[in-house]
């Protein structure tokens, strides 16, 4: 799986692109532009925390490949996303016990591309994100990953709650992350397993929490109350791997 980058111009394509769930990396605009369907366009790259350069119009024309540009262009990433059966039938190929990351709305391209990482490293099968209110497979979360996004499978989702709901058909246990928490210690992390990772600001939100079997709660001995959401992904995956290597 290798990483290109896909150009969009125009800003109905560019708005067109929103909409339909592509992740974009950047928007170049033109200075001055400022008409209604560019206003779209910078809401919806504020909302998606996608980075904003405001170029001129000549610096725009040497970037277009069509000479249609409209003020805007886009750069959007091409990584394909795994379907999640692919990411259970690689599982049952090795004959191990499923291992998932499930990512409850991680906006944060380089907390997505670290954890992705720390998922390769730790063994995991595969990562699931959901489609909305995240960070999608950008060039920034590719280069975070370090090249872990080549080799680890990451699957997008409509409905992260259902989506637990399905792979506990499968015999899959959910551990989640938070301070309210069992002691991560305690708690038995050996079998199929899916780490839920929260928001970097709010947590496991409160319906992906129900559908968890374990809460899990790193000790804490500092002044401050909360892990980064990629280091919290990190301790919690290498006690399952030291779980799983006894």
């Amino acid at each position: 799986m290798g990483y290109r980058e896909q150009t969009i111009e125009g800003r109905n394509a560019v708005i067109e692109a929103y909409r339909s769930g592509k992740a974009i990396d950047k928007i170049y605009i033109q200075d001055g532009c400022q008409d209604g369907p560019v206003m779209t366009i910078k809401r919806e790259a504020k909302k998606h925390d996608t980075l904003v350069k405001y170029v001129t119009r000549e610096r725009l024309d040497q970037m277009s490949e069509t000479g249609r540009h409209q003020g805007v262009i886009a750069v959007a990433g091409a990584y394909e996303y795994a379907q999640l059966e692919d990411i259970l039938a690689a599982a049952r190929a090795k004959d191990e016990p499923l291992f998932l990351f499930l990512l409850d709305n991680i906006e944060d391209p380089h907390n997505l591309g670290a954890i992705i990482r720390t998922a390769n490293l730790a063994g995991a099968h595969g990562v699931i994100i959901p489609k909305n209110r995240a960070a999608g497979l950008t060039a920034t979360v590719a280069r975070t990953s370090a090249g872990a996004l080549n080799y680890t499978p990451v699957a997008r989702v409509t409905n992260l709650s259902k989506t637990i709901e399905e792979l506990k058909k499968e015999g899959v246990w959910f551990v989640c992350a938070d301070m309210g928490g069992t002691q991560m210690y305690e708690l038995d992390l050996q079998g199929p397993i899916g780490l839920v990772i929260g928001n970097e600001g709010e947590g496991v939100s409160r319906l992906v929490r129900e559908k968890c079997d374990m809460i899990a709660s790193i000790p804490m001995k500092g002044n401050i109350d909360s892990l980064n959401a990629s280091v919290a992904a990190g301790v919690l995956a290498y006690e399952i791997v030291r779980q799983r290597l006894q």
